[in-house]
């Protein structure tokens, strides 16, 4: 298929060695690349059950027909491997430069297996593979590691590890450009067992398109839309966070451990007084003209905020921010640069840090942790970077650390903290959280509150408006846009460049695009088949591994009532839950343990059934 060099580098960190894998041609025709692949390969080469920190365990970066080629939206890659959180298969997707340059290198992506016998970075330069000695950047932070690396290597990007990373804190990212992290599952903890600080790419072949002109033509066209579109250019102008108030409003921004969806101080952590007070840059990815990304300049008790650290993104202040009681948005910014620093998920430091304040609070620790103090959320994120104290156990793992002191309330799926939306408010996105197999997600499927508009997506058959706190008939507008959202996840292309309903829905332009980079067309069906199949992938993985229907459930707090806001007194009603989650089950042809073989088969992976659980 064109759009695709049709190989990954396979590297052999144990022995120092390097192959070309190749890619069957049927495999880009069923999973087209992104997510897909990277399921398929973790299938073939990790046997389920594998310990995330064991040699055996892979990490694969991966990219799609569209990365290389300078489309908006198209500077990011996905990161997949077993996760040290779930035990099972686990993605993170992540923007900057770094995609961009894989899709010229000559492969579509990278497989990572083995451990090397003492610290070492990988660099893909200009078609040559090379292990070198990182012993002299091992330990060092991400800001450091960046600039010792292009400065040896011009012209290259950097995905790194920080020091949480190499001691494998399970929330530990993998930092790209210093400030951009491929985050939730742990996987920097992955590359830290394997010894391997860094990989820095340089590209220097372009992509074989089957239509170059029509592609540039399409590319031009596509830019103007996104550049032109308001709702874009208000993004670029207040970044995520530019969304707080919205939600606040709606009841759903997450206060005091989703104690609480409305916080009093949110107008103080809003992306509006971002960019009136500590922002100083716009900066953005390959190719895109919004321009979201953050970057600041601020100090917070005598240390300064460097603008290269960027800047906190909405989850970041959500997690950081309110979670915690915390309006102190200076504070937020140095915690934000603090897990940039050390290679730290912003949502998992968030959730552990605001799950220490209740349990001091309930005096199930000794520690003092109050709510909202803004030097007790810096200190607890630096000593959990560090492994420090306490802070060592919760980096062991948030979820064990907390059923080991009675913490509860810990607001986790599989392990997997909690993202920014309060799903009492958005229940179709809590049944997306309970029942994904990576874990609590929101980038997996729809937000209800996208549906509330008229005539959501006509394409797709969802053509009214649907009630965001209507938990019935969920299932099947879950599992078709968590479809769609998995086909965007395997062209690897951004959320906020893609839109998913309304008026710039614009999936059909993404396929004349596919057309003109692969030379295959395909329908809007075409394209909820190949989402579909490549999420029945990882629901096969986590089945291999263990996982059934009930492990797929949310937190107990979120079926009791918020006391306030405009999504007060909805709880999640347990019952109706499940149901739903039965229809969700049907309609996607599976069973307690993942897709049948029957689904199996009739999705195009007859080679795959008859390895269930059953």
């Amino acid at each position: 298929m064109r759009g695709t060099f049709g190989r990954y580098l396979d590297v052999d960190l144990t022995n120092a060695e390097f192959t070309d894998r190749e890619i069957p041609e049927n495999w880009y025709r069923l999973h087209l690349g992104g997510r897909g692949i990277a399921a398929r390969l973790l299938l073939e080469l990790v046997p389920p059950g594998t310990d995330a920190f064991a040699p055996e365990n892979a990490l694969v970066f991966a990219s799609g027909p569209f990365q290389g080629t300078g489309l908006a939206g198209a500077g990011r890659h996905v990161l997949m491997a077993v996760s040290p959180k779930t035990g099972s298969i686990a993605c993170s997707y992540v923007g900057g430069y770094l995609g961009h340059e894989l899709g010229r290198s000559g492969y579509d992506g990278i497989i990572i297996r083995g451990r090397a016998a003492k610290p070492v970075y990988l660099l893909l330069s200009e078609g040559k593979a090379e292990l070198k000695p990182a012993g002299k950047l091992w330990g060092s932070q991400t800001l450091d590691t960046d600039r010792m690396l292009k400065d040896l290597h011009p012209g290259t990007r950097v995905a790194c590890i920080g020091p949480a990373g190499e001691r494998q804190v399970q929330m530990a990212c993998v930092m790209h450009d210093v400030n951009r992290s491929a985050g939730r599952p742990g996987l920097g903890a992955v590359m830290g067992a394997k010894r391997l600080k860094a990989v820095a790419v340089k590209g220097h072949e372009d992509k074989p398109l089957a239509d170059r002109e029509a592609f540039a033509r399409l590319r031009a066209a596509f830019g103007r839309a996104l550049a032109e579109s308001k709702g874009a250019q208000r993004l670029g102008r207040y970044g995520t966070a530019g969304g707080v108030l919205g939600l606040c409003e709606t009841g759903v921004l997450p206060t005091q451990n989703f104690q609480q969806g409305v916080f009093d101080e949110a107008d103080a952590i809003s992306g509006e007084r971002m960019a009136d007070t500590i922002l100083t840059e716009r900066e953005t990815c390959t190719g895109c003209p919004i321009r979201c990304k953050r970057a600041v300049k601020t100090s917070f008790a005598g240390q300064e905020v460097h603008p290269l650290y960027g800047g906190p993104e909405y989850e970041t202040v959500g997690a950081l921010g309110s979670l915690c009681g915390v309006s102190d948005l200076s504070a937020i910014a140095l915690g934000n640069q603090l897990c940039n620093a050390y290679g730290l998920d912003t949502i998992s430091a968030g959730v552990a840090v605001a799950t220490l304040m209740e349990a001091s609070e309930r005096k199930l620790i000794s520690e003092e942790v109050p709510w909202g103090d803004p030097q007790a959320m810096v200190t607890w994120v630096r000593k959990i970077g560090e492994r420090e104290g306490l802070g060592d156990a919760i980096a062991g793992g948030l979820d064990s650390w907390a059923r080991s002191v009675g913490a509860n309330f810990v607001m986790t799926v599989k392990g997997v903290e909690l993202p920014m939306h309060e799903p009492r408010g958005k229940v179709g996105l809590g049944l997306s959280y309970a029942i994904s197999p990576r874990g609590a997600t929101h980038l997996e499927g729809m937000h209800d509150t996208m549906l509330e508009q008229d005539s959501p997506t006509p394409e797709l058959g969802v053509k009214d408006a649907v009630d965001r706190f209507q938990l019935e008939g969920k299932a099947s507008i879950a599992v078709l846009y968590e479809n769609l959202r998995s086909f965007n996840n395997s062209l690897v292309m951004c959320v906020f460049t893609t839109s998913m309903t309304g008026p710039r829905y614009n999936f059909p332009e993404l396929r004349e695009l596919l057309a003109a980079a692969t030379g295959e067309s395909i329908d809007a069906q075409g394209m909820l088949d190949i989402g579909g199949r490549n999420f029945d992938l990882l629901r096969l993985y986590s089945g291999l591994c263990g996982y059934r229907s009930e492990h797929d459930r949310l937190p107990d707090r979120l079926h009791d009532p918020l006391p306030r806001g405009a999504s007060a007194s909805r709880p999640i009603d347990r019952e109706a839950f499940r149901r739903e989650r039965e229809e969700y089950y049907r309609l996607r042809g599976w069973d307690e343990c993942g897709p049948t073989d029957e689904r199996l088969r009739s999705a195009g992976l007859e080679e795959l059934a008859q390895r269930g659980c059953r």
